[in-house]
């Protein structure tokens, strides 16, 4: 079955993190994603451990994870010779897609404008760290920094602690998520208009977003975001407890449910005390109420709390750890994990986790070795014969 961007070209000089994950889900819905790589490769090829090896290969589980269903070609761009093979296919490309620094494929003569002019329908995207404007354009742009300076670190942590980063480097996978949709919707401008665009992806710009109602509560109320631990500003109860085991995750999301909650831990009172009856209250309470619940939680087991929470119709689920998430039996019942043979090793990736009834996603293809596809490609869309090609790599203009 033939998936949603069947015969879309995107030729992606991403690197890292942020770059990769928008381009996989494009390969993931049938585009024709080339990865194109300095003779040296993306830098996540060498941040490991973990590796996956085989056949003399070893590749990091990080460059695994992001660039899955992709061609890569190894391509010198501070060669003449090479920055013209990216011209040339540029030329008949629907997307591009770089994270070099604002001016960084300028220099190379790949610039919007450059390829533009080459190819007016092309959609390209330059995901930067702050933009392609402004006074911090110029700075390099890594995760971490981004999630301390776009209020995203204050928030996170304990209320009495010091700020804590998210434990995935979430920026990057903002916008890359923000990317990859921006990069659809000027597609399907392109495909109607023949006009192409120039989409200027910035992860300061996509965290700040990605802050929804605690940056609105800031710009409504003027007040200063606050750090709740595991529990929520604006919800009550709705937060981690601890089990006479270990922790379980309770999300108590309206007052019917906090009735039901009342009922089953043996204070039907609760819902009509002024200080609980409504969510505001239960806020304003918060402190009384959730030292309550907690030495009620004490005394049984989180999987018998969890499963009578559940039967009353009150959110809640385990604190899993990574390991037995992919055991969890909704993991394996929706196919999240899957597998491609890397060099006849089974390699497992969580794959794409949408479902499409009509144009699902394709099986999943092993991210390549460095240059694996390069003769392919240059012979496929160039029409280099293999002299030509074993001349250009002669050169070093080619891996």
């Amino acid at each position: 079955m033939s998936g949603a961007l069947d015969g879309v070209l995107v030729l992606d000089f991403t690197r890292v993190l942020a770059g990769p994950f928008a381009t996989m889900m494009l390969a993931d819905l049938g585009a024709d994603v080339i990865k194109v790589e300095s003779l040296t490769g993306d830098d996540t090829r060498q941040w490991g451990p973990p590796w996956l090896q085989a056949e003399g290969q070893r590749e990091s589980a990080y460059f695994l994870s992001v660039n899955r269903s992709k061609r890569s070609i190894a391509l010198n761009l501070k060669h003449a010779e090479g920055q013209q093979l990216a011209r040339d296919m540029a030329a008949i490309a629907d997307v591009v897609v770089e994270n070099l620094r604002p001016g960084g494929m300028t220099a190379f003569g790949l610039g919007f404008r450059d390829l533009q002019a080459l190819n007016p329908a092309l959609v390209y995207a330059s995901i930067t760290g702050y933009g392609q404007t402004g006074p911090y354009s110029e700075r390099p742009g890594y995760d971490f920094v981004i999630q301390a300076q776009s209020g995203l670190m204050s928030i996170t942590g304990p209320a009495d602690g010091e700020p804590y980063k998210v434990g995935v480097a979430i920026s990057d996978v903002v916008a890359g998520l923000f990317a990859a949709t921006s990069i659809l919707a000027a597609l399907r401008h392109s495909e109607r208009t023949g006009q192409g665009q120039h989409l200027d992806i910035a992860l300061f710009d996509t965290t700040i977003a990605a802050l929804v109602n605690v940056v609105s509560s800031a710009l409504i109320s003027g007040d200063q975001a606050a750090r709740y631990g595991n529990a929520h500003a604006n919800i009550v109860p709705y937060q981690l407890f601890d089990a006479q085991d270990r922790p379980f995750a309770l999300a108590v999301g309206n007052d019917r449910q906090f009735e039901q909650l009342c009922i089953l831990v043996g204070h039907p009172e609760w819902s009509a005390d002024e200080r609980f009856q409504t969510n505001p209250a239960r806020v304003a309470h918060r402190d009384a109420l959730i030292a309550e619940l907690q030495r009620i939680f004490a005394r049984r087991a989180a999987d018998a709390w969890t499963r009578d929470l559940l039967a009353f119709g009150i959110p809640a689920g385990p604190l899993n750890d990574v390991q037995t998430m992919l055991a969890d039996p909704q993991v394996q019942a929706r196919a999240l994990v899957t597998e491609a043979d890397w060099f006849g090793q089974a390699l497992r990736m969580i794959g794409p986790p949408v479902g499409y009834s009509v144009t699902p996603a394709q099986p999943a293809a092993a991210p390549p070795a460095l240059g694996q596809h390069t003769d392919d490609i240059l012979q496929s869309l160039l029409k280099l014969d293999a002299a030509a090609i074993r001349a250009l790599r002669s050169r070093a203009v080619v891996g």
